[in-house]
């Protein structure tokens, strides 16, 4: 009862925290490999899970979504199918043991990255905004988000300002609708290849959907450094807790 109601929590910050930022994983990978879930399976059980909230994020953001300059909206669906599902078959061909020691690591990079964004998108340059960049930029990042799901929200959020996209609103529900398309791809070829709990998905998705609607709503009302913060803080934590696991 008390793994459920960790699950369930975890889920439902997670989506909320995908809506407005990104960094679900963070509560939701931890939760899974606590409640006694293989790390590679609670990697792909998690974005499952969070898929509702990404889904529901991006309908909330709806009004307010719009490509960066130099990226049509047809190239970004194309781009995050083929993202999602590469990221998913190396997520396949990746041992448990494997993965545990990488972990820890993808979510510091995650974390850094999140950290250093505001000055990286202070710093952009009009030569990073050229279309060919652009594409095999977004690329890179939907192969990293159908491969480990952490952190892909502030990846986005930061390469979508890194691309011109000066609107925090249009970078948000842009990046909900990217990563509902290469989760949506990844987590069929996950169900494929037997990785997913699915009592565990099922436990989580429905708090994850709440989570993220809630977010999207909320997101003009929360005070952006608090939230920050909090997702530093969350990674960094969840970084310590996975190198000690893993040491």
């Amino acid at each position: 009862m008390l793994v459920d109601a960790t699950l369930i929590a975890a889920a439902f910050v997670a989506g909320t925290l995908n809506a407005v930022a990104g960094g679900g994983s963070f509560l939701t990978l931890p939760a899974l490999v606590f409640a006694g879930v293989p790390a590679v399976s609670a990697n792909a059980t998690g974005t499952l899970a969070l898929l509702p909230g990404y889904l529901s994020a991006a309908w909330g953001f709806r009004g307010d979504t719009q490509p960066p300059p130099g990226l049509s909206t047809r190239a970004l669906v194309v781009l995050s199918l083929i993202g999602g599902s590469t990221g998913a078959l190396l997520l396949l061909l990746t041992p448990d043991a494997t993965f545990r020691r990488v972990v820890p690591w993808l979510l510091l990079l995650a974390t850094v990255l999140f950290v250093l964004a505001p000055r990286l998108t202070a710093s952009r340059q009009a030569g990073a905004r050229s279309p060919m960049v652009a594409m095999v930029s977004v690329l890179a990042v939907t192969i990293y988000g159908g491969y480990f799901n952490g952190g892909l929200g502030i990846l986005l959020l930061a390469l979508f300002g890194l691309l011109g996209q000066t609107s925090l609103l249009a970078a948000n529900g842009l990046k909900n609708q990217v990563s509902a398309l290469l989760t949506l791809i990844a987590v069929a070829l996950y169900a494929w290849g037997g990785l997913i709990a699915w009592r565990e998905a099922a436990i989580m998705a429905g708090a994850a959907l709440l989570g993220g609607y809630l977010g999207a709503r909320g997101a003009r009302r929360l005070p952006p450094a608090w939230l920050r913060a909090g997702i530093v803080a969350t990674g960094l934590t969840m970084s310590l807790l996975f190198f000690l696991r893993s040491s």
